[in-house]
């Protein structure tokens, strides 16, 4: 019997099962990446927090204690979403759709030590935008491999742009 490569849903083996260990892995370095860049954060670091105290924010700037529990959900919806990328080994698309959520998550991590650590916040529109192009280049690479997990990564592309555009107006408002 000849095993079509390119359907919807991959042939696994007829026993297959989930990987658990590897949904760890992908949960894991998806939230060891986002506790790296929180360690920039002005939590972390009182000149930083001098620093992002002195800009001047637009009004729609939402609570500090939002982002961390608005991050961690994040960070386990989209690697999750690629852990499901992961599980379709025989699928032509999905070592291309996983260096996409890599290139995507590394962006994240970047953003962070720009913004908050190098204290530039024109380094981290940039990256915010980037990383915004690469989420939808991921989704676009999700989509042929496990359509449901490219509509995973939409609240994170959702929220990543909302930051793009507070990013762009802090950038504005303190040039």
């Amino acid at each position: 019997m000849r095993i079509p490569i390119e359907s919807r849903t991959s042939y696994r083996g007829r026993n297959s099962r989930p990987n658990w260990f590897v949904l760890m892995g992908f949960v894991g370095s998806a939230l060891g990446l986002g506790t790296f860049g929180a360690l920039f954060a002005p939590g972390f670091s009182a000149q930083t927090a001098a620093w992002y105290g002195s800009l001047a924010k637009p009004s729609w700037v939402p609570p500090g204690n939002w982002f961390a529990p608005v991050w961690a959900v994040l960070y386990v919806l989209m690697a999750t979403a690629a852990w499901r990328v992961w599980e379709e080994r025989y699928h032509r698309g999905r070592n291309p759709a996983l260096g996409a959520y890599s290139l995507q998550l590394l962006l994240n991590a970047a953003w962070a030590p720009a913004f908050f650590g190098a204290h530039s916040i024109g380094a981290g529109l940039f990256i915010s935008v980037s990383l915004t192009l690469a989420i939808i280049w991921t989704i676009r690479r999700f989509a042929p491999v496990k359509p449901l997990s490219a509509w995973m990564m939409v609240p994170y592309l959702g929220w990543v742009a909302f930051a793009a555009a507070l990013n762009y107006s802090v950038w504005k408002l303190n040039p």
